[in-house]
């Protein structure tokens, strides 16, 4: 539900305006020098600030509640809070009736009977990508030598990222992007075939980043349109290396050594300001509704930094399953 990873276990709870948001790890190694330092760089690269995104800024600073002693990780779950403070409820006072388009509201109420915490979506908002990115972290640390760089290659269909966010500005409305993975270092041999491929738990782990709306690996797509022998990739020598890299670096669920590359898409933010319809549940009757609120023009431009995280997390646990980590850290 709220979990994944079978031996690097995060699971992640808390709500967009409760007291905080948090996650506890399990299974991280013990002997991993940590500390609140650790967090700062990845941590600020998430929070708002940039033209085109939320006004909203906390603080965000990390409290390591368990699972560390004396600098170093114990080997008990690591569970790690982030307070809420710059909350602004009353802005949502009006979604009870008036479920947005695009956002959860709807189906939360119908799934949990009207008990959820409604404010800022709740335990559905991207607030709790912090959480993420915190294990991101840890994972990061955990495997040391493997390089996760992400990028933006696309806003509004414009590789010119400004040119981009200019069209939302002139449309007064939100946009989205596509966004690009890379993986160096990883060992050939992580992942199994079929249900537990290495692009399933990539996959798996990405869509619980809000507003994803596909994923692609290698050419993706376009080897829809390719001849097998030019999708092929040749191998070059006795590593694994090859020619090409069509398959993005898996092949048959396994990563084959070569670097892993695989693009996200991201919709548009689904608070808008432009003028929508939607039901009001009090009235039953269909009527115009614009969002209020502080929120993302562009929520792409925050999701490099949480891509990395999870992709990190997934290996950090494939990378354990195959004892290509230790479990005490030397």
């Amino acid at each position: 539900m709220n979990s994944f990873g079978r031996i690097f276990r995060v699971h992640i709870f808390g709500e967009s305006h409760g007291d905080c948001v948090g996650l506890t790890i399990d299974g991280c190694s013990a002997g991993l020098p940590l500390s609140v330092a650790d967090f700062v760089t990845d941590i600020e690269r998430r929070k708002p600030g940039a033209i085109g995104t939320t006004p909203r800024s906390e603080d965000d600073i990390p409290q390591i509640k368990t699972g560390l002693f004396n600098g170093k990780t114990t080997g008990a779950p690591i569970t790690i809070i982030f307070e809420n403070n710059n909350t602004r409820s009353t802005d949502y006072k009006k979604q009870r009736a008036v479920p947005r388009p695009g956002h959860a509201d709807f189906v939360a109420a119908a799934k949990f009977g009207g008990n959820e915490d409604y404010r800022g979506s709740g335990h559905f908002s991207g607030r709790l990508t912090l959480c993420l990115v915190a294990a991101g972290v840890v994972a990061k640390k955990l495997m040391n030598g493997i390089n996760v760089v992400t990028s933006i290659l696309e806003i509004a269909g414009e590789t010119d990222l400004d040119k981009g966010l200019q069209k939302a500005f002139d449309a007064k409305d939100s946009i989205g992007g596509l966004i690009e993975c890379k993986v160096n270092g990883l060992p050939v041999g992580l992942g199994e075939p079929f249900f537990d491929s290495a692009e399933a738990l990539i996959s798996h782990a990405v869509f619980a980043i809000p507003a994803v709306r596909g994923i692609e690996f290698g050419t993706g797509f376009a080897a829809a349109k390719m001849f097998g022998s030019e999708h092929n990739d040749a191998i070059e020598n006795k590593t694994g290396k090859t020619f090409t890299n069509h398959a993005g670096g898996i092949v048959g669920g396994i990563t084959n050594g070569n670097e892993l590359l695989f693009r996200i898409a991201i919709k548009p933010t689904s608070s808008t300001p432009i003028e929508q319809l939607t039901l009001n549940m009090k009235t039953n009757q269909v009527e115009n509704f614009s969002v209020k609120g502080r929120h993302d023009l562009c929520i792409a431009l925050r999701v490099p930094v949480i891509l990395e995280a999870v992709t990190a997390f997934v290996f950090a646990d494939l990378m354990l399953l195959e004892q290509k980590i230790s479990r005490i850290v030397s």
